[in-house]
């Protein structure tokens, strides 16, 4: 069938999105799996750490190697075959979690290869497909893909271990990415112009507007490491993953430890436990579509991006930071709560900052962009949720954790404020 015009490329986001919300619920569920397993099986808190950063060893690797495939020969089979393989692999956790704490950590970095593709290839997909007036709005609705499958992965999976059990939150989910890969390899092509869905009218307008028309031949490696507005995005990547997989890794354990511990102190099977869970999540969905379409607003009217760039950036890091540090001197919940929220409208009004800032160095290069920075960031995404188990182990107290993502987003805000930049870097 013919999608009117328009219309198409939206099916190719929306089904991007939905790439996103598989890779987040199959990456957060064993946040909330994890406290079920960790009185099962008798793990420490450093352990659980080791056990939550491993995901990352793996991710990190396919990141680059994602970016660089994607960017040769097309996002499409490299991202469908990537969240094949980590569903499989999410189906076959329970399996290694009986085996013994070394082969869970195996089964997680392997899931991670999967998933590290993901991003490097719907960003190069993007690139080609998606008109630079409404880039930002179309990557802020499939990074809200991170919030959505954060609330469903961290609701849902509460509600299976409460009614049925931890093994089966991995199972129902590792099956929903069977399907996607279904409509997934019917729908969508690497290149607009090899869809025959596609009307000549929207492949026109596609061709004449998206950033980038031609595959990369190769990846300026040198050239970009030592490229200022390129590790400007690298590092606001790091620090940005820093807090945000603390929180993704630790919402759920933070939501359940005691007050005294400076937690919430609020039961897995509870209501509150969901309502504390899915509300800043949903405040973070939405924060994110309109962020991407304040940006694009910003930039039709005139603004020069880099200030665009530059000023929702600041308001997201400075901002989260802020607030972050609030929350370490609250233990009220409903208080705690809120400022969750206000965390992810800053983050939300961050969506056109250093995160759609790849497409503005490098079009064609944009999946190599966002998997050697991403990649790099993910270094944070191993070392966070260590280091926030050996504080828990040592100190017994939240408040060091909350300390220590607000100085990291200080410094990633400061970083990108003084080298970020909105010109072409790399032809």
């Amino acid at each position: 069938m013919i999608i009117p015009y328009l219309h198409y490329r939206f099916k190719v986001i929306f089904l991007s999105f939905l790439a996103v919300f598989i890779c987040y619920i199959d990456r957060v569920n064993i946040s909330v799996a994890i406290i079920p397993m960790q009185e099962q099986f008798g793990w420490s808190e450093s352990q659980v750490g080791i056990i939550l950063g491993s995901f990352y060893f793996g991710y990190m690797i396919t990141m680059i190697l994602g970016g660089y495939l994607a960017d040769k020969y097309g996002g499409k089979k490299v991202l469908g075959y990537g969240l094949l393989i980590w569903s499989f692999f999410t189906i076959i956790t329970p399996f290694f979690a009986y085996q013994g704490l070394w082969w869970l950590i195996l089964i997680r970095i392997l899931m991670g290869l999967g998933e590290g593709v993901t991003f490097p290839s719907w960003h190069a997909i993007y690139a080609r497909w998606v008109p630079f007036k409404e880039r930002t709005r179309a990557v802020g609705f499939t990074n809200s893909g991170i919030a959505a499958g954060t609330l469903f992965g961290y609701a849902v999976a509460a509600l299976i271990i409460a009614n049925y059990s931890w093994e089966w939150v991995f199972y129902t989910f590792g099956v929903l990415g069977f399907f996607w890969y279904f409509f997934w390899s019917r729908s969508v092509t690497s290149f607009p112009e090899d869809n025959q869905n596609l009307s000549q009218k929207e492949l026109k307008l596609i061709q004449s507007e998206a950033p980038a028309k031609v595959s990369a031949s190769s990846i300026p490696l040198l050239r970009l490491i030592r490229n200022g507005p390129f590790m400007a995005i690298t590092v606001a990547t790091f620090c940005n993953n820093w807090s945000l997989y603390t929180f993704l890794s630790y919402l759920p354990k933070y939501v359940n430890a005691p007050v005294s511990q400076g937690g919430m102190g609020i039961d897995l099977g509870s209501n509150a436990f969901i309502y504390s869970i899915v509300i800043p999540c949903l405040v973070a969905m939405i924060a994110l579509i309109l962020g991407g379409i304040l940006a694009d607003a910003l930039i039709k009217r005139g603004h020069e991006v880099i200030k665009v760039r530059k000023t929702v950036n600041s308001i997201g890091f400075f901002g989260s930071a802020f607030f972050l540090y609030l929350i370490s001197l609250e233990d009220s919940l409903i208080n705690a709560v809120i400022l969750l929220c206000l965390i992810n409208i800053c983050s939300g009004i961050c969506a056109g900052g250093f995160g759609v800032n790849h497409a503005d160095l490098g079009p064609k290069y944009t999946g190599s962009l966002v998997g050697i920075a991403g990649s790099i960031g993910m270094i944070a995404a191993i070392l966070a949720p260590i280091v926030a188990g050996f504080i828990l182990e040592i100190t017994n107290s939240w408040s060091s954790i909350f300390y220590i993502c607000s100085f990291v987003l200080i410094f990633g805000g400061i970083f990108y404020l003084i080298f970020a930049s909105a010109t072409k870097q790399f032809d």
